[in-house]
């Protein structure tokens, strides 16, 4: 009786159903980890994959817009001590008529030393220019705006705010400086101040390139270059007027300190985490560069970055459950590259900045999170194969062990046999030609026996790792000429003739039964394979410290294709099994295995129609 059609045949629509199912469910884990993900803080690690990107991407151009003055060590030398009130006084009176299109200092007044005379003066000469300022971290919150000022005699100069915005209690709290301000409940910073007179667009503040809010502050990402990019002059070259007047021509003049006295006159910056590493100078230039070029970074929104981690998480589930464990790991590992190309070919010279730590751990958790359970199903595949193999190396070693006792207890018999046919034909009986005939037939088909037991035999000694070296020092020619020496009748009854080409060799430690086993093997062979009436050489030789000796007969040949499979156990080519010549198929694989192992190798050179070369190689050592 016909059994039933199965109630969910494959390909149906229950089936489709199921696999959707299961997909779905995958989709939706890996979505809720994702999400999970995303809202870990990763602020540190994003931080620092930002500063990885900034430091591998091409140095940006400056505007040119920029000049730097700064109060150096040879400065202090200069002067015998920091410059004063009347020393900036004079550099001003020097500055101020080559038309920059403003001076900022970088400077605490409180700390420019003088007479009240000379401050009074310095500060008339400041006044006299009208954009002129001077930069503040302090920041005035709504409702308190003109209490930011400067103290006495600089009361009228103009304080401006333009602080430095360093990761120290929020983001990365790294302390590295990345951000800057553009304005402070709606109280405008200097820097998109001036940089507006030069680049218009930016006037309005939601044309400039990745403007974004944190708490009541509308700020960008600097656009850094690394420290020595802007051209510095020294305060005293400029002060004794030894500096092209062009220099300073409608550009931004900046003056700081860089004393390496004070951390207060630096930074850390994206391209080293060195207290030191800029002056905020030089900061302050790659802030008003950043605005006058209006090239800031600008950061994917948090939504953005959302939707990449859950679709790298899906990928990722989906490599895991559709590929093998290994091709698996490839493809996540290309994966993991290749997000980083794309990070990095979005940051430059697009300048986005997509996130990289959230849905590179979304890679490295989905794989961790779910490559257990993929194991879990392998392992238990493993352990079912493992149980059939188990079984199947039990009925192997019944099988070798069977073989083994078999051909073992099959000895005796034959040897009486081939002991008694000895007997009959060497004790002068008188004999039919015709019993003659078969006595010498009883006793070839004994000795093939004999050779097809000890074959069996030394198979079942591999198996179970029973072959043992017995190393001797033997000359190999000697060995090759006894084994010759053997098969001569047989090669006499084809008309085949033996030729030998021995170089003279030292001795080498060899075992000599296995090598024998060998040599008689491969001479044996070349001898049945061979035409009537042909020649086969023996060459012997020394070869880069290996001993080599090479067998070739006339023979038919051996398919290409047939090549290597030849010294597989058991294996025949074609042309054997067709032939009247008996064999096991175990005499090569046994020549292989006993010259491998004495270290050494065989292989086999045949052209099919030309005859066939078998090489052994041993190494004298």
């Amino acid at each position: 009786m016909a059994l039933p059609p199965s109630p969910i045949p494959r390909g149906s629509r229950w089936e489709r159903i199921k696999f959707i199912s299961i997909m779905l469910f995958r989709v939706a884990l890996a979505t809720g980890l994702a999400l999970f993900i995303t809202q870990i803080k990763l602020d540190f690690f994003e931080s620092y994959l930002y500063d990885m990107r900034v430091r591998l991407t091409p140095v940006p151009t400056t505007s040119g817009n920029i000049q730097i003055i700064e109060v150096t060590p040879e400065t202090v030398e200069y002067f015998k001590g920091i410059p004063k009130a009347e020393h900036h006084k004079k550099l001003m009176e020097w500055l101020i008529p080559l038309a920059p299109r403003a001076i900022v200092y970088d400077i605490n007044f409180d700390e420019i030393l003088g007479s009240e005379k000379n401050k009074k003066e310095f500060a008339r000469v400041m006044e006299s220019f009208h954009q002129l300022f001077v930069l503040t971290n302090f920041l005035e919150m709504r409702g308190e705006e003109g209490k930011l000022k400067l103290s006495e005699p600089y009361e009228k100069i103009k304080l401006f705010s333009g602080p430095k915005s360093s990761d120290t209690a929020n983001f990365a709290k790294d302390g590295v400086t990345r951000r800057m301000m553009i304005n402070y409940q709606d109280q405008v910073m200097l820097h998109p101040f001036l940089a507006s007179q030069i680049n218009t667009e930016i006037v309005d503040k939601f044309k400039i390139k990745g403007l974004f809010d944190f708490l009541e502050t509308d700020q960008v990402y600097i656009r850094f270059r690394p420290t020595g990019t802007y051209a510095k002059i020294p305060f005293h070259e400029a002060y004794k007027g030894l500096i092209s007047t062009q220099a300073f021509k409608d550009k931004i003049v900046l003056i700081g300190h860089n004393l390496e006295l004070s951390e207060k006159d630096y930074l850390m910056t994206p391209y080293s985490r060195s207290s030191i590493a800029m002056t905020t100078t030089e900061m302050h230039a790659n802030m008003f560069d950043t605005l006058i070029l209006n090239n800031a970074i600008s950061k994917a929104p948090q939504f953005v970055n959302t939707l990449i981690t859950i679709l790298i998480s899906i990928v990722t589930v989906y490599i895991v459950f559709a590929l093998s464990p290994a091709m698996g790991l490839f493809i996540i590992i290309l994966l993991f590259i290749s997000y980083l190309l794309i990070s990095y070919f979005l940051f430059w010279p697009f300048g986005i900045w997509i996130s990289m730590a959230h849905p590179l751990l979304a890679i490295f958790l989905c794989y961790y999170f779910f490559i257990p359970y993929r194991l879990i199903i392998e392992n238990r595949r493993s352990w079912e194969y493992y149980q059939k193999n188990k079984l199947l190396r039990q009925v192997e070693e019944l099988k070798t062990n069977f073989i083994s006792m078999m051909s073992h207890d099959l000895k005796t018999p034959i040897a009486r046999i081939k002991g008694m046919t000895d007997v009959i034909i060497n004790d002068g009986f008188t004999v039919s030609p015709i019993q003659r005939e078969a006595l010498d037939t009883i006793r070839s088909s004994s000795d093939d026996l004999l050779k097809f037991i000890n074959s069996i035999l030394n198979y079942a000694k591999i198996e179970s790792q029973g072959v043992e070296l017995h190393l001797q020092s033997k000359d190999p020619n000697n060995l090759l000429t006894d084994v010759i020496r053997k098969h001569e009748f047989l090669a006499k009854v084809k008309k085949i003739s033996i030729e030998t080409e021995f170089e003279p060799l030292f001795p080498i430690k060899i075992d000599p039964e296995l090598m024998k086993q060998v040599f008689s093997n491969l001479i044996e062979n070349a001898i049945k394979y061979s035409p009537e009436e042909t020649i086969i050489k023996v060459i012997s030789k020394e070869i880069d410290g290996m001993v080599v000796v090479r067998i070739s007969d006339s023979g038919l040949g051996i398919p290409a294709q047939e090549l290597p499979n030849l010294f597989m156990k058991f294996y025949r080519s074609a042309n054997a099994k067709s032939s009247p010549i008996k064999g096991s198929g175990l005499g090569l694989y046994l020549a292989k295995y006993f010259t491998e192992l004495h270290g050494g190798r065989i292989f086999v050179e045949s052209v099919y129609g030309q005859g066939t070369d078998f090489v052994v190689e041993l190494p004298q050592n």
